[in-house]
């Protein structure tokens, strides 16, 4: 299988974002958005809602990344998405990347970052449970 495989279309919600696939780091799609008015919160910053949004997005591109590589199929359902808001996204371009932490047969613990210009200094974080049920 090749090393990055494609990604299943993103949601339309995701679509509405603005969300695109950026480029694979090690075999793991990290996710972008551009600062447009359709993520605006107060004037100038990202609204919550909307990285939370790339938050899920990004772990769910990075689980069904490795689900393909491993030739699995499985239908995803959140258990619990946690979001930890460290600083405000500034009127410009934010990213995102996944990162599988326990991938089982029925359930996977997945950690995502979101970051601006420093990917060291995420503006938030997230904690994904998600099950995974056979379609």
């Amino acid at each position: 299988m090749a090393e990055t495989p494609e990604i299943e279309a993103l949601t339309p919600y995701a679509r509405s974002l603005g969300i695109t696939l950026e480029r694979w780091d090690d075999g793991t799609p990290v996710l972008s958005v551009p600062f447009e008015e359709t993520v605006e919160g107060r004037p100038e910053h990202y609204h919550g809602g909307a990285t939370g949004g790339l938050l899920e997005t990004a772990g769910y591109a990075a689980l069904r990344a490795e689900l393909a590589r491993q030739d699995r199929v499985a239908t995803l359902k959140p258990i619990n998405i946690t979001v930890q808001y460290l600083a405000a996204g500034k009127s410009r371009t934010s990213y995102a990347l996944g990162r599988i932490t326990k991938l089982g047969r029925r359930s996977a613990n997945i950690t995502v970052e979101a970051w601006q210009d420093d990917r060291a200094r995420p503006i938030a974080t997230a904690v994904m449970n998600v099950l995974m049920a056979e379609p």
